[in-house]
């Protein structure tokens, strides 16, 4: 799999301790992806500018290389300078990036970081030489509109709330996109957030290339039209309980059960009904689900849960289904998992039950995917079912590759996310890729997945090595 990454940063005078901060990042981000994400091969290049008052020097383009000596020598010798009054060519610096770069891979990423806005009174009300906007004619429709017919994925890394207004207005435009904050931080501390940030970009749009397509017109229209999320959980008592009826499926009791797609049909449907309350706008939201706080209150006390909802409705119980199956496989072989490694590790890996919520709203029927909520720890995404690798863990890895020799090359479970706890990892999410392609729904990546994006990335650990693990 390859990325091309592109830096697009504000070079003028104010930005000298975050050019010398991404000189240090690019090193972090190419030692890592290589260390850790062998899969991965990332061309990085670089766009920086400054103002029209800069002449020549307003624009520095560096095209994509495989060379990071070749890109860290380049990016040396860049110098901040100049800038004239508060906001820059923006615009010039993001058009040349998507003009002159030589994009080429599936996964296109612009980060682009500086402190200060474009050009108009239309971002800011800044001291600026050019009010009515970029004397080029270049507005950020026509830049945004183009970024993303090329299908690249934009990031942007604040540093100063004068880019607020230009934040917003670009995400009328494209959408919701990420926001990294490098405010108000020290030199180590900036060179460790940069490093995150560009790790998080590499890895998060791997994830929605690998799950929605290369084809960034679909993700920027998903990112559109996606809710507005509300972060605060509701105060229950202004809601009514709604009925419904949850659905899940039988545990296999074999591996035979678990390779028979026939096993996952209705004769092994359980069922009861359900009673329970809905937040009226998710807080979250991933490349294929929203997430909403809900409440189960068939039984006092209330337990707390998470009610999940696909981001393109249709398709049905059979799509839900599709969930629990991925569910109640991924626990079956934690199960086994943890028995064969009980000996070796003192960490489980452990998966939460997904349950089908079947319930009549607004006269039409609708399906959710509902699990208990997690807690005591910090949600994480520990690998993506692309093969990025985000935070490693070596039981986890394990974990993958234990499922890939159990079911004797059948499948792999991936896309692990979570929190992790003292003596357990607690799951959820996962995805498979198996060699029925027909299987577990459009993250299962088949054959390909299995070969491409994990074997092509894992490292055996001594975990793999104590548990006999297939090398």
């Amino acid at each position: 799999m390859e990325v091309d990454l592109c830096f697009v940063l504000d070079c003028t005078a104010s930005m000298e301790s975050h050019i010398a901060a991404v000189k240090k990042c690019i090193v972090k981000v190419t030692d890592y992806v290589a260390s850790v994400n062998r899969g991965i091969k990332i061309w990085v290049g670089f766009c920086g500018y400054r103002d029209f008052s800069e002449g020549s020097d307003r624009l520095m383009v560096f095209d994509f290389t495989d060379s990071y000596a070749t890109f860290k020598a380049y990016v040396a010798k860049v110098t901040a300078m100049g800038g004239g009054d508060e906001p820059e060519d923006v615009f010039g610096g993001l058009d040349a990036a998507i003009k002159t770069m030589s994009w080429q891979h599936g996964t296109r990423i612009i980060l682009h970081i500086g402190d200060c806005p474009p050009h108009g009174r239309r971002f800011s009300n800044l001291g600026d030489s050019y009010p009515d906007g970029d004397p080029n004619g270049l507005t950020a429709e026509t830049v945004l509109e183009r970024m993303e017919r090329e299908n690249i994925l934009y990031f942007f890394g604040k540093i100063t709330n004068h880019t607020s207004r230009m934040v917003a207005i670009f995400r009328k435009i494209i959408g919701e996109f990420p926001v990294f904050d490098f405010e108000k931080c020290d030199a180590t501390a900036m060179v460790n957030k940069f490093y995150k940030a560009a790790i998080s970009a590499i890895t998060s749009s791997v994830s929605l290339t690998s799950t929605i397509g290369s084809d960034a017109r679909d993700i920027y229209t998903m990112q559109r039209e996606r809710l507005e999320m509300n972060p605060d959980e509701p105060n229950w008592y202004n809601y009514k309980p709604q009925n419904g009826i949850v659905l899940w499926y039988r545990p296999p009791n074999s591996l035979a059960d678990l390779k028979n797609r026939k096993y996952f049909n209705k004769p092994n449907i359980l069922y009861r009904n359900f009673v329970y309350k809905i937040s009226p706008q998710p807080f979250s939201s991933g490349a294929e689900k929203y997430a909403y706080y809900g409440l189960d209150c068939k039984t006092p006390p209330s337990k707390k849960i998470v009610i999940k909802e696909y981001l393109k409705l249709g398709g049905g119980a059979k799509r839900y289904l599709e969930v629990a199956e991925v569910s109640i496989v991924a626990y079956y072989l934690a199960t086994k998992f943890n028995e064969a490694a009980s000996q070796i590790t003192n960490k489980q890996v452990n998966f939460l039950k997904v349950n089908v919520l079947r319930s009549s709203v607004d006269d039409r029927i609708r399906y959710y995917a509902v699990e208990e909520r997690l807690k005591y720890g910090a949600y994480k995404r520990f690998n993506v079912n692309s093969g990025v690798i985000t935070e490693f863990r070596p039981v986890l890895e394990a974990f993958a590759h234990f499922t890939y020799t159990y079911t004797d090359k059948y499948l792999v479970v991936y896309d692990l996310q979570g929190v992790e706890n003292l003596n357990q990892f607690l799951l959820t999410d996962p995805a498979i890729h198996c060699v029925d392609s027909l299987r577990f729904g459009r993250t299962n990546l088949g054959e390909k997945g299995i070969n491409e994006c994990f074997l092509a990335n894992h490292e055996c650990n001594d975990i793999c090595r104590k548990l006999k693990l297939d090398s």
